[in-house]
């Protein structure tokens, strides 16, 4: 052989400081992006969407989709809340609270319930996901919360609510005006929803549950304030027992 035989090719020169910086920043501004105007996290902490989120559910929510408020335009995904979707809202009553409720009428919607039935527009509604613990106290018959909105707010609504509800009363029913959303949550014995303090705005929807990253087995107890050596302690024992705690059968599992 007279060819002598080839160098190997020089290797790839190492990244540098500044490049590595730069990838770094790439990933981290792509991250809040997401995390800030499309997809964000929330735990579910009561047990008022029973059976359908649990106590311990980290669902991940759609933030563009339903609300179309950070991208308008024809190009980006966009639809209207629906009756039937499930929505995370900050709470008319208490703003900075964000809660998960289902939304069962938009819009021009008429709303009455008798014997805990839903009517919408005066057909009732078939809603197999609704949820009942009939060995609960709480299933005692309540002619407020169960035959809404025939009985008076006052004592059982927020003050606001028990004050302004009879305008949007048409004969037995409700009417949802232009730009609201009535919610009620799943497990409709315990639910403090919209027959409590109204209606949703429209600008307060935040998005819709995609799906279940990850359950853990916990309780309300588990959501209740606590001092800051308690809550240490409970991470401790959460970070020591994940995966006992784990409910992995709901993990990924889609949120409709």
């Amino acid at each position: 052989m007279t060819d002598q035989a080839k160098q190997p090719e020089q290797e790839k020169q190492k990244e540098t400081l500044a490049e590595s910086i730069a990838g770094f920043a790439a990933v981290y501004v792509s991250g809040l992006f997401i995390i800030t105007f499309v997809i964000q996290h929330f735990e579910i902490p009561s047990s008022s969407m029973e059976q359908t989120l649990l106590i311990g559910d980290h669902v991940f929510v759609d933030r563009l989709t339903p609300t179309g408020k950070n991208f308008p335009g024809p190009l980006m995904p966009y639809r209207n809340i629906q009756r039937g979707d499930i929505a995370v809202f900050v709470s008319p009553a208490e703003p900075g609270l964000y809660l998960v409720k289902r939304i069962v009428g938009v819009p021009g919607d008429r709303i009455h319930l008798i014997d805990r039935k839903l009517y919408v527009n005066g057909v009732e509604q078939k809603e197999p996901y609704v949820y009942y613990d009939v060995n609960s106290p709480y299933h005692a018959p309540d002619e407020y919360r169960d035959d809404f909105p025939a009985i008076s707010p006052f004592g059982r609504a927020t003050p606001e609510w028990a004050a302004s509800m009879h305008k949007y009363i048409e004969g037995q029913d409700l009417v949802v005006p232009k730009n609201h959303y009535f919610a009620m949550g799943d497990n409709r014995d315990v639910s403090y929803d919209s027959r409590f303090w109204g209606f949703v705005p429209k600008e307060n929807i935040m998005g819709s549950p995609l799906f279940i990253a990850w359950s853990l087995n916990q309780t309300a107890d588990d959501f209740a304030p606590r001092s800051l050596p308690e809550r240490i302690v409970a991470f401790l024992y959460t970070a020591t027992h994940f995966i006992g705690m784990t409910r992995w059968r709901r993990t990924l599992h889609l949120v409709h």
